[in-house]
């Protein structure tokens, strides 16, 4: 099934948020994981949610981010304020692009394209971005328990350098943030392909996904997966990405090279015309920069 990424998913695990920025509650017998944390601008209601369905938010153990994007580890700072014994798990390269005010301050302008969207919530609160500490930095094979449900870290690199996925073998359930992508199109039938570190990388992360025994899919933005549609969706995923870098090619080979030409066409083609992304079109043109400049390097558009 395909599930809307809201309410209760089963006995351990609950979304709260807002449906384009889950953050997963996952609930073991001793401890309590928090799986991303959104964009700042939804920290307020986060923290509501929070106190809702754990009745004290003090009982949240872990903040646990996917990958250092500013709509997945956004409202850290502010639940860090109201939770300040909270454990926040990540790569231990996050920290290192944290300490980094352009860093920052490119996160908040992103972020501060979306306010008008969520003035409600946001309110008058203070939900500045800025640098905090990952207090347990994780690698690949590292686990936490929770009691009664093990999380096994997975590096999956492609997306970024640092994404991470974390999977529940007692539940077969794998949050791995944008390493898989993110459906799309008008019936969301589509996936957005989301490389941006490497495309290789992102590839065999996929791969490596694929591999585990998943019967809950719980994606970055949007949707749930279970069961027979987890695997149709890795397939998905894994032939429109080899699509989509061909696609990429195309286009290069139409502006000989040129990866500015390139952007601008596909930005007027892909984006404007066909009308089916629902990435905000700032976003959608930075990461588009990103894929278009590794495949031109990777396929010897240009060296260095």
């Amino acid at each position: 099934m395909k599930l809307l990424a809201q309410g209760t998913i089963n006995d351990y695990c609950q979304v709260i948020g807002h449906i384009g920025y889950p953050a997963y509650i996952v609930k073991g017998h001793h401890k309590i994981m928090m799986i991303d944390a959104g964009i700042n601008l939804l920290a307020p209601k986060y923290y509501t949610d929070l106190s809702t369905i754990l009745g004290d938010p003090h009982k949240l153990n872990y903040a646990a981010i996917t990958h250092s994007h500013y709509d997945h580890l956004g409202a850290i700072p502010y639940l860090l304020k109201k939770i300040p014994g909270l454990t926040i798990v990540g790569a231990e390269r996050i920290q290192q692009l944290l300490a980094k005010q352009s860093v920052i301050d490119f996160m908040t302008h992103l972020s501060n394209i979306q306010r008008p969207l969520f003035a409600d919530i946001t309110g008058q609160e203070d939900v500045s971005l800025y640098s905090f500490n990952i207090t347990l930095p994780v690698k690949d094979g590292d686990t936490i328990d929770l009691g009664g449900l093990t999380c096994i870290v997975y590096e999956v690199p492609g997306h970024t350098r640092d994404s991470l996925a974390y999977y529940f073998p007692q539940i077969k359930m794998l949050c791995p943030g944008e390493a898989v992508g993110v459906p799309q199109g008008m019936d969301e039938q589509d996936v957005q392909v989301e490389f941006l570190s490497s495309y290789e990388e992102y590839f065999s992360s996929l791969e490596k996904m694929a591999s585990l025994e998943v019967k809950i899919l719980c994606m970055a933005h949007g949707f749930v997966y279970t069961d027979d549609d987890v695997a149709s969706f890795f397939r998905a995923s894994l032939k429109a990405t080899a699509q989509y870098k061909n696609l990429l090619l195309e286009y290069l080979d139409k502006v000989n090279g040129d990866i500015a030409q390139a952007i601008e066409l596909i930005t007027k083609e892909e984006y404007d015309k066909k009308g089916t992304i629902h990435q905000e079109r700032n976003a959608y043109i930075s990461n588009l920069s990103a894929q278009v400049k590794l495949v031109a390097k990777d396929y010897q558009y240009i060296k260095g």
